[in-house]
C-alpha cells in the first residue's frame, strides 16, 4: 500500500544532511523531469520580478524566491519533516514510534510540483512551486509531468494507492485505481456538503491510521476497516471512494 499525501506550500527551514542529489530520490525515472525543473527554479530566481509572477507569490515572500535560488546547494530534510501545516499536524509523525516510523516510510510519499513525489525519508530541500504555476519555457507542470508521473507511482506502490492529494496535483499524475476520500460534514437535518476548512485535518488523520497500522489494506474496505478503528466516521462510496463524515 501507498498512501499519497499532498504536500504543503508551508515548509520548515534548514535541515541537517547533505545537500540535494536527484539520485537519492526514490521514483528515478523521474530525475530527468526533476533535474529541467531544479534547473529553471534556479535561473528564474535571478530575475524576481519574473520569479513572483511565475510563482503567484506578493512582494514580501522574497525569501521563497531565495529558496529557490539555492535549491543545488541547501541542507535536505528528509520530506515529512521538510511539509508543514494542517494535514502534517494531524498526521503527527514526530509522536510515531520506532516501529511506526519504519511502516510510515515504507507507506508514505507525498506529492510534488517540484519533484512529482516522494517517499516520505527522501532529502529534500525547501522551495517554492506550486502545483498549477507555469514556468517559462516549460510550460504547465501538467504537460510536464503527464503521463511519466503516473507510471511512477503505480510502480512503487506496486499494489493499492490511496491517493489523499488535492485536485490539481492527482491532475499532475492520475492514479485512476486509487482509492480517494472525500470529507463531508453532516447538518442535523441529515443533509451533507463538502467540508473545505477541516479537510486535510481529517485526511492527515487517514493517513495517520494508515501510516501506524498494523493491517496492511488491499481494497476500499480494508482502509475502511483501518479508519474506522482509528476512530473516524467512515463510509464506504464505491470501490474506490470513501467518504470521511464529520459531525
Amino acid at each position: 500500500m501507498l498512501v499519497l499525501l499532498p504536500p504543503s506550500e508551508t515548509k520548515s527551514d534548514g535541515g541537517a544532511d547533505l545537500p540535494l542529489d536527484l539520485a537519492e530520490l526514490s521514483m528515478p525515472t523521474l530525475t530527468e523531469t526533476r533535474e529541467a525543473l531544479v534547473n529553471t527554479l534556479v535561473a528564474l530566481a535571478a530575475d524576481v520580478e519574473a520569479s513572483q509572477i511565475a510563482l503567484g507569490l506578493g512582494p514580501t515572500q522574497a525569501g521563497e524566491i531565495e529558496r529557490n535560488a539555492k535549491l543545488w546547494l541547501s541542507p535536505t530534510l528528509p520530506a515529512l519533516d521538510r511539509y508543514t501545516g494542517v494535514l502534517f499536524d494531524a498526521l503527527d509523525a514526530k509522536s510515531f514510534t520506532r516501529a511506526q516510523k519504519s511502516k510510515a516510510r515504507s507507506r508514505l510519499a507525498i506529492g510534488s510540483a517540484l519533484f512529482g513525489a516522494v517517499r516520505a525519508s527522501d532529502p529534500i530541500p525547501a522551495y517554492r512551486l506550486s502545483g498549477g504555476s507555469k514556468l517559462p519555457c516549460l510550460g504547465t507542470l501538467r504537460s510536464l509531468w503527464k503521463p511519466e508521473l503516473s507510471r511512477a507511482i503505480t510502480a512503487e506502490a506496486d499494489g493499492l494507492v490511496v491517493d489523499l492529494r488535492s485536485g490539481v496535483y492527482q491532475q499532475l499524475g492520475p492514479v485512476p485505481e486509487a482509492v480517494v476520500a472525500t470529507v463531508l460534514t453532516e447538518k442535523p437535518d441529515g443533509t451533507r456538503s463538502v467540508v473545505s476548512h477541516f479537510n486535510k485535518h481529517h485526511k492527515g488523520l487517514l493517513a495517520r491510521a494508515l501510516a501506524v497500522s498494523r493491517a496492511e489494506p488491499t481494497d476500499v474496505r480494508g482502509v475502511a476497516r483501518v479508519a474506522s478503528k482509528a476512530g473516524l466516521c467512515i463510509e464506504v462510496a464505491s470501490e474506490n471512494e470513501l467518504i470521511i463524515l464529520t459531525g
